[in-house]
């Protein structure tokens, strides 16, 4: 591992803490409706199995489920045990194991539909990963959703500006690093290279929406919250 990937997991190694927030405030803010869009695909409310890639605490997994057409099986991997035991309490009943998208421990077209929303930018080899889903779909379909451009969303801009002014460069590109795989060319040569054919392209626009300045930082933040003081924290709130 070099040392880059190192400090990336290290980064996104969240506690069971953290984990709960997370889906207590940022999956009903943004994921919820996110999962709600994908689970509205055909190709994914006809599978008979889905596997759902980075699945964090399984908003994607147990959306999908109650919107498939027959009894289904339903998995969700993670790099992250408390995201994994977040997700296992509240729907005991769905398969969570614990992976990387990069190895996929599962065989050739085990999967009618394979899922991954808002973690392809976090992947170590972006291109691997996307092979080993279209390897784990087999004939199936790969539906990924990430954030698009930052320079598209007034908000997250200003944010990430005051945020890197007042935190530093590590904040900076840890709020940059979410739209980084945003560009739709960029896209399109990740699937080409991973050997997959882009069947439907679709944008949208939608908002986050939170109770607070505070709430936003704390969730946006979350990889580095132990390092941001309480000072630099109301910095940028203000």
């Amino acid at each position: 591992e070099d040392i880059e990937e190192i400090r990336m997991k290290e980064r996104y190694a969240l506690s069971t803490e953290a984990a709960e927030r997370y889906e207590r405030l940022f999956v009903p803010a943004l994921f919820a409706p996110w999962a709600q869009r994908l689970a509205d695909l055909p190709a994914v409310a006809a599978a008979r199995s889905l596997l759902d890639v980075a699945c964090g605490t399984g908003v994607v997994a147990r959306t999908a489920v109650d919107r498939m057409n027959a009894p289904a099986t339903v998995v969700g991997l993670d790099a992250n045990p408390a995201m994994l035991a977040v997700a296992a309490t509240l729907r005991p009943e769905l398969t969570w194991c614990a992976g990387t998208a990069e190895a996929l421990p599962f065989g050739g077209g085990e999967f009618d539909v394979v899922t991954c929303q808002a973690a392809l930018m976090f992947f170590t080899d972006r291109t691997a990963a996307l092979r080993e889903m279209g390897r784990v779909a087999g004939e199936g379909a790969v539906v990924v959703q990430v954030p698009g451009r930052l320079d598209h969303s007034a908000g997250y801009r200003a944010l990430t500006e005051a945020a890197g002014r007042h935190a530093g460069r590590d904040v900076a590109n840890l709020l940059t690093g979410y739209f980084s795989v945003g560009e739709p060319a960029l896209l399109e040569e990740l699937f080409t290279m991973a050997g997959l054919t882009i069947d439907q392209f679709t944008t949208w626009q939608s908002a986050t929406r939170l109770d607070s300045v505070d709430t936003l930082l704390a969730v946006e933040l979350l990889p580095l919250a132990d390092v941001i003081t309480n000072d630099v924290r109301e910095r940028i709130t203000e």
